[in-house]
């Protein structure tokens, strides 16, 4: 049986993409003189992201199937006294798992992107992009140390501003990427400190060596406070994971980051960038474990944005932004499990969802190249006739994502449920509310999404913006060598992908719940303190095995509310179109509520950034031009020149001034020393 991974091996994962981005990057692009052209920049990308999803792949079988391990270092950039700076790799059974996520939704998404972007002038840059972001997230997930998560976190959001900014002669997306770059910078700052208070209480940057010491740090206080210390390191670590996990009230960066093209929202929004808190706050487990506080603010945070961003949905008539509010909701799911310590129930969600949350994000891209880049639902209808691999491949993602029993989604939604309902936790009540809540919720607006663009009457005539690009996802107004106004199915570079992830969201679930929840798959990975957090024991003790979970789910509330939340959106929006808008009109007040997004937008420009804005202008004015130009620059020359226009009076070329000077100065230190003297 294997126990070691080869460090060469694990290196090539992510270096391979690393190279493809390199070569597209640079030869293909007008920085390095456009040598290779469009198939030359694809092939190397994914080239490159194949290579890492096989070796992937094999990393995941040597871990699962021979318990193969790796912890080491393999690069040491530099020692500050007694403080090491390395590049390493930690390699168990969530890293193998993520590592093979990661790569395999990112190979979708490239393979997908050669008939979304084929016409697009930047397509050699797009495909530089998202081979970078490839290597960044492995990176991440890879790290052994803090000093590479930092690297890896900083990277996939530094790449990510160039992705959502990709159009940058379009205003709406270079206003997107810098808020989305601005609010993650807020998360970051509580992200590095809570890193550098680990540097300092523990002397480490090595998980290893940090977990170790952990039981010292939760016997610390906070200097100067009542606070526990691992509290406060934990909080700060948490509020990196709302930054780039999209959490309430950091959460306002990612629905405008929509406005990048669709293939970014599929990689960045549902499988990668957005779940590294989620990642990072499990691999943390043995800190999160000492604080009970810092866990119940978790799961506050996360049953906040399940329920409230999944309202948000509703309303929304963009297709892009429907599955963004989606996105949003199912990251509060994971975060509420990750305060009632079910990390391997978090994870296993982050899995299952990056499967088919990508598939919804790639079928809604694919629509949008069938409508000839309309976005708005409300212009949409039986689009399900012209497109029929679209069609059935959102239905199946719709149906994962509500938690439909077999389907993966089910498995890791309701393992969630079951988890917080077992949670012995002060905010375990309200969560429990709010993620049943959100069953009904998600279905409702899924749905809604769902009949409008595949069902029900055509409705593309109607489009008030059909001939002013005004939803022009692509920047340009090509309709795909299509101009009859008809919907049409995509090419098979954009169907395979929805092929390959429809796959993994039916029947990965139901493969992997037992392993990833209850077996030794995490084991190794994950910390819990069982005593104190008795939620999966409990859970353990009433699972009988993926087949009888889906038939008591027959008899549980999550697929009634599920059935329900189907149930309504068909009759309202199918049968009597109608009740929506009589709904709205008895409603105003909240819809209007829900259309300025609880006004968060509003009070970050307003409040947050005008306040910044006359802090700024005040330290401007009274702090650099009051006191540090006016008092301390401009005042000392003054106070030199008033004294040397003074002394020079006495500089008058004659010697019996001199020694006038001279006597009246011995004078004065003869008095002086005689007065010390008495």
């Amino acid at each position: 049986m294997s126990t070691t991974l080869s460090a060469s091996t694990l290196l090539a994962v992510p270096l391979a993409p690393l190279v493809g981005a390199a070569l597209a990057g640079v030869l293909g692009t007008t920085f390095g003189g456009n040598v290779i052209g469009r198939r030359a920049s694809h092939t190397f990308t994914i080239l490159g992201v194949l290579v890492a999803f096989i070796l992937s792949a094999m990393t995941l079988k040597s871990v699962a199937m021979d318990g193969a391990r790796f912890n080491e270092t393999l690069y040491t950039w530099m020692v500050v006294g007694g403080l090491k700076m390395e590049i390493g790799f930690l390699v168990d059974g969530l890293t193998a798992m993520m590592m093979v996520v990661v790569t395999f939704v990112s190979l979708m998404v490239h393979l997908y992107t050669i008939g979304y972007m084929e016409e697009d002038a930047g397509y050699n840059r797009f495909f530089a992009y998202i081979s970078l972001f490839t290597f960044s997230m492995l990176m991440l997930v890879m790290s052994n140390n803090l000093l590479q998560l930092f690297f890896g976190w900083e990277a996939v959001g530094l790449v990510s501003y160039l992705l959502i900014g990709f159009w940058f002669n379009k205003p709406t997306a270079i206003f997107a990427n810098m808020k989305a770059f601005l609010v993650n910078r807020v998360g970051d700052f509580g992200f590095i400190l809570g890193i550098g208070l680990i540097v300092a209480y523990a002397g480490t940057m090595n998980y290893t060596e940090v977990f170790a010491k952990a039981p010292e740090l939760g016997k610390l206080g906070f200097p100067g406070t009542d606070w526990m210390l691992i509290t406060v390191i934990c909080i700060c670590l948490f509020i990196g994971a709302m930054g780039k996990s999209a959490q309430f009230p950091l959460h306002v960066w990612l629905p405008d980051s929509m406005e990048g093209p669709t293939p970014i929202s599929a990689l960045i929004h549902a499988a990668t960038m957005v779940t590294a808190g989620i990642f990072m706050v499990a691999r943390m487990s043995p800190l999160f474990e000492l604080s009970d506080t810092a866990l119940n603010f978790i799961m506050v945070i996360g049953a906040i944005t399940a329920l409230f961003m999944g309202f948000l949905g509703i309303i929304q008539n963009d297709i892009k932004r429907v599955v963004a509010y989606s996105t949003l909701s199912q990251l509060g799911y994971m975060t509420v499990a990750l305060g009632a310590s079910a990390y391997s129930v978090a994870v296993f969600h982050l899995m299952t969802h990056a499967f088919f949350k990508a598939l919804l994000f790639l079928a809604a891209g694919s629509v949008i190249m069938g409508m000839h880049h309309n976005q708005d639902i409300r212009w949409m209808g039986a689009v399900r006739k012209y497109m029929p691999i679209t069609w059935i491949t959102s239905l199946l993602g719709t149906l994962a994502l509500i938690g439909t029993p077999l389907f993966s989604g089910f498995y890791s939604k309701d393992s969630i449920i079951e988890a917080v309902h077992f949670s012995n936790l002060p905010a375990s009540g309200f969560a429990h509310f709010a993620v049943l809540a959100g069953v009904f919720v998600t279905s409702f607006y899924s749905f809604r999404l769902y009949f409008l663009v595949f069902h029900g009457k055509e409705r593309y005539d109607q489009n008030p913006d059909a001939h002013h690009d005004h939803h022009d996802d692509h920047g340009h107004g090509d309709d795909h060598g299509h101009g009859d106004g008809k919907p049409h199915e995509s090419p098979w570079v954009v169907t395979v992908p929805l092929l390959l992830l429809a796959i993994p969201s039916v029947v990965i679930g139901f493969m992997t719940i037992q392993p990833m929840l209850f077996g030794d798959f995490l084991k190794d990975a994950i910390t819990i303190n069982t005593a104190a957090h008795p939620a999966m024991v409990k859970f353990g003790e009433i699972f009988h095995g993926p087949l009888a979970m889906a038939v008591h789910a027959l008899s549980t509330a999550p697929l009634y509310l599920a059935l329900a939340g189907a149930v309504a959106a068909w009759y309202m929006y199918l049968i009597n179109p109608a009740v929506p808008a009589a709904i709205g009109r008895a409603l105003r007040p909240l819809v209007v509520v829900l259309e300025n997004k609880y006004y968060m937008d509003w009070f970050n420009e307003n409040v947050l950034a005008k306040g910044a804005r006359g802090l700024g202008i005040g330290l401007w004015k009274g702090g650099d031009r009051g006191v540090i130009e006016g008092g301390l620059v401009n005042a000392s020359w003054k106070l030199v020149g008033a004294v040397s226009s003074v002394v020079r009076r006495a500089q008058t070329g004659y010697l019996y001034h001199y020694a006038l000077v001279m006597i009246v100065g011995v004078l004065l230190f003869m008095t002086y020393f005689v007065w010390l003297a008495k």
